[in-house]
């Protein structure tokens, strides 16, 4: 999945490592300018920046509780709230603008 950048947040990795830090307590490993993580109801998450777009691909974690599962959605949201600079709300609407013009 791709998502913009809000103006006055940078497509910086090592920025977005930290909002990574920050929202999903545990190790996160950046390998070739990749971020990699695993968390929860997420067997491994992989971020990394193309141009000015943040690229997240996720492979869920089958097994995960339905607990988990609430957990790490909303760790992600807010993952994202904090390196993008858009709400749920707003990428919502983005991505149905992105969907009519196609």
């Amino acid at each position: 999945m791709r998502y913009k950048f809000k103006r006055g947040h940078s497509p910086d990795i090592t920025r977005v490592a930290r909002c990574l830090e920050e929202c999903f307590p545990c190790e996160v490993q950046m390998i070739k300018e990749k971020c990699i993580l695993s968390y929860g109801a997420i067997e491994r998450m992989e971020v990394w920046l193309d141009g000015k777009a943040l690229c997240v691909e996720t492979t869920s974690n089958k097994n995960a509780s339905d607990e988990q599962v609430l957990d790490t959605n909303r760790r992600f949201r807010q993952f994202l709230t904090k390196a993008t600079g858009y709400t749920t709300k707003e990428r919502i609407k983005q991505a149905k603008k992105e969907v009519e013009g196609a």
